[in-house]
């Protein structure tokens, strides 16, 4: 686990490494993954730095293997997946030369197989759209005998031995379009022929491929008659312009007919070819496929590792290289090792060490976590980083967080639910880890908070006693019946009072009798019973958060901070609310059915009204024969807490900024009489910037103050959520048992049967859909909420920044995270 208290300590250390060595000492602290490096050329151009000509090469590299596997994607070849065992470590300079003339033998392959594939594909596209010409308009030329105005021959315009043919010949253009485009393709060539153009047309049967976008679209072969050569260069700009191809093809029959055969012999030899280049291309894609993988690996940590150096500076000499870097104090040793043995992998002479140097800045937060405390580590992060060995809450926040979640979502079925999902994930974590969905990934790695929620719910579930609304009856009923038959059955009684001292027998064991259940009072004793409860845990949950501000200030050694700010808050809190709660279980313990009337539950006043009585000194009239107060002496008692608190005020409010001021140094000594003093800088007094620093002080103070004493009270009484949501999820619980899925018990045949096997799979889809996950995410972040706000920011600054250290493994999985 780790030390999870508060995060580890740093050390800032100096690396002093060799030129020659350098690329793989780098290279054995990424696998190591514990340094997190400065840059010490931050003045510096990126593009003027030493090893940006190695990281160029790098980009080409990765440049290249991004289309190696585009090209793997368009023929669906699937890449496998390096286990962590295969994956390979970073290329030493000599592999570089190699990975990188493979790399580029394998894109000139591709992109040459690519040109010779397109200029192929198009000329046997082209090919069937000359076939579908020649074979479609086989009706168009005997059709249009009846039409040739002049009884002359219809010519070819694309046949040379004829271009000479005499003005009143009719000629003709066929080609192919897309159909989409064909209706504004003839209201075009009507315009600018005046309606001298006879245009036919025949739809080619199935898909053809685009030239522009490859995707397949419907085409059609059209025939043009007109005449005149003028005419003719018309219409081939206009085809031109819609993207129509236009295709020679002869008037004669017996020529189409010979035309086609010859078109057929040379398709079957480019379908030939492309059998022949696909062939050959998937061995390539395959070939490739097998190490992109790998080569992708390498390249990438190659990149990094240069990026790193660059972050080095070269002494004056330039015969070593220096860097700075953040490193925990456990990986010292880590470091050391790793630094020799890249010292040894590159058999130089002189090995590389590390200095630590003592510095001011403040170093970055690292808490070790694995997979289970990672999830609530996580939480506390996203509220803020932790300052600098400051407290850290996601210890207590794998218990505390969890707890008050279930007290929001008590139900033992439900929790039940959540834990079998929750052991889902766990037991086949390694199978779902490869999993990339976004939604899926925030269960996944939540799977252990999942699952103590689902354990605390059940917890408090059973202490409730609630399992999908129904009460379990255990350890046997401490209420007895001390009604005869006959007033039970009596109809004209409605209810019936069963009081505690004649029908209560014994304290049932664990949580609320099940006898409740039953009652019509239920929801009020439930009511009461939860918000008492939520301002108790909430009490609690806030004091610790202040008690966790004396561990900050005695390991910063502000041991003033102590008297001067945790002793007036933490009194502040339990003299108003810790006192509420005192009254809370004073008021069960001591009132109840088998005492005397002065201390019966109908005289036990209200908490509520006695604690507004205490804050305005007021009082309430008691009933006959009842006492105002709980005990004697009270009164008195709660005037002095009044009093306390009041003085807590200035306390907080003062006592800080006072003790700042007071431990300033004296000011300087006045000079000499014979010394003329100097003028104050700035025309402003020689106090002037002082004063200021001082009001500053005293205004924050202020803030703080203020902050403190008005979210005390807020935050006591947001902490009724836990009461709310908890009353909220039981009562709908209740309504979807009663509205859906009791229905089905009203039946006494096979009906019932029926029907209870239809009700369930609507009861149990809804309690899922409704009371487990929007009820389940509601309680979650409502539970958020309590620590980031109610219990952090009695003691959590989290004005820290993340340690990021070079990590080969962090780096492959963000990469492939995107």
């Amino acid at each position: 686990m780790g030390d999870m208290f508060r995060s580890e300590q740093m050390a800032l250390c100096q690396l002093y490494i060799q030129p020659e060595a350098a690329y793989a000492s780098i290279a054995e602290l990424g696998e190591s993954g514990c340094v997190q490096f400065r840059d010490l050329n931050e003045q510096v151009n990126s593009f003027q730095r030493k090893y940006v000509n190695e990281v160029r090469r790098c980009d080409d590299m990765e440049r290249r293997l991004r289309y190696v596997e585009n090209e793997l994607r368009k023929d669906d070849i699937n890449m496998p997946e390096l286990s962590p065992e295969e994956e390979p470590g970073a290329p030493n300079p000599r592999e570089i030369i190699d990975l990188e003339a493979q790399l580029e033998k394998t894109e000139n392959e591709l992109r040459e197989m690519s040109v010779n594939g397109a200029s192929l594909n198009a000329n046997f596209r082209h090919m069937q759209e000359l076939k579908s010409v020649l074979e479609n308009t086989e009706g168009f030329f005997s059709d249009h005998e009846a039409i040739n105005l002049d009884s002359n021959r219809i010519t070819d315009p694309n046949d040379p031995t004829q271009a000479g043919a005499q003005r009143g010949q009719l000629a003709f253009v066929a080609g192919v379009i897309k159909l989409e485009r064909f209706f504004s393709f003839e209201r075009m060539l009507w315009r600018i022929s005046r309606g001298n153009i006879f245009l036919r047309r025949n739809d080619i049967s199935g898909l053809s491929e685009d030239d522009e976008s490859g995707h397949p679209v419907l085409k059609t072969v059209f025939v043009a008659f007109f005449q005149g050569e003028q005419l003719k260069q018309r219409i081939k700009k206009v085809c031109a312009g819609y993207h129509a191809d236009v295709y020679p093809c002869p008037s004669s029959h017996a020529e189409r007919v010979e035309m086609i055969k010859d078109v057929n012999t040379r398709l079957e030899d480019l379908k030939m070819v492309l059998n022949q280049s696909a062939d050959h291309r998937s061995r390539v894609l395959s070939s490739a496929a097998k190490h992109l993988a790998r080569w992708s690996v390498m390249v990438k940590k190659m990149k990094a590792i240069y990026h790193i150096l660059n972050y080095f500076n070269p002494d004056v000499t330039g015969k070593c290289l220096i860097g700075e870097g953040w490193v925990p104090n456990r990986d010292l040793t880590t470091v050391q090792q790793a630094l020799a043995r890249g010292s040894k992998l590159s058999e130089s002479s002189i090995p590389a060490f590390m200095n630590v140097i003592s510095t001011n800045e403040q170093p970055p937060t690292f808490t070790r976590t694995n997979k289970f405390t990672s999830g609530f580590q996580n939480l506390v992060d996203s509220y803020g980083m932790a300052s600098y060995r400051e407290v850290n809450p996601a210890l207590y926040t794998c218990i505390i967080f969890p707890f008050l979640f279930a007290v929001m979502f008590g139900d033992l079925g439900h929790g039940l639910i959540l834990v079998l999902f929750a052991l889902s994930l766990i037991i086949k974590e390694k199978q779902l880890a490869s999993i990339k969905a976004e939604i899926f990934q925030i269960f996944f790695s939540g799977r252990y908070i999942i699952l103590l929620m689902g354990l605390f719910s059940m917890y408090t579930g059973l202490l409730y006693n609630d399992v999908f609304s129904k009460s379990m009856n255990i350890f046997g009923s401490g209420w007895q019946n001390q009604y005869n038959t006959s007033t039970v059955t009596d109809e004209t009684l409605n209810y019936l009072t069963m009081r505690p001292k004649t029908s209560s027998f014994k304290t049932y064991p664990l949580g609320v009798d099940p006898v409740w259940q039953l009652a019509d009072n239920k929801i009020i004793f439930l009511n009461t019973f939860k918000m008492k409860l939520s301002i108790i845990v909430g009490v609690i949950h806030m004091s610790f958060g202040v008690c966790l501000s004396v561990v900050n200030f005695i390991h910063y050694r502000k041991y003033a901070s102590i008297f001067l700010e945790f002793v007036p808050q933490i009194l502040f809190l339990l003299l108003l609310f810790g006192y509420m709660v005192f009254m809370m279980f004073f008021k069960w313990v001591v009132y109840n059915d088998t005492s005397t009337q002065e201390l019966s539950p109908g005289c036990a006043p209200s908490i509520l009204i006695l604690f507004i009585n205490m804050m305005l000194f007021g009082h309430q009239k008691p009933l006959d024969g009842c006492k105002e107060y709980m005990f004697e002496g009270q009164e008195l008692l709660q005037q002095i807490f009044v009093i306390l608190v009041v003085l807590c005020i200035p306390w907080m409010l003062l006592g800080k900024p006072l003790y700042i001021m007071s431990k300033r140094p004296k000011q300087p000594t006045l000079p000499a009489p014979n010394q003329t003093p100097a003028p104050p800088a700035g025309g402003h007094g020689g106090h002037g910037g002082e004063d200021e620093t001082t009001g500053e002080l005293f205004i924050l103070q202020a803030i703080h103050t203020i902050e403190y004493v008005l979210s005390t009270i807020s935050h006591t009484a947001s902490y009724l959520r836990l009461w709310a949501l908890s009353l909220a999820h039981a009562q709908l619980s209740e309504v979807l048992w009663n509205m859906i899925f009791s229905k089905g018990f009203i039946f006494n045949n096979y009906i019932g049967a029926v029907a209870i096997f239809l009700l369930f799979g609507a009861w149990a889809a809804l309690t899922v859909g409704i009371l487990v996950l929007i009820e389940g995410l509601s309680a979650f972040l409502h539970t958020l909420r309590l620590h980031w706000v109610e219990f952090m920011s009695k003691f959590y600054e989290g004005a820290g920044y993340a340690f990021e250290p070079f990590s080969f493994k962090v780096l492959l999985s963000d990469n492939g995270e995107e």
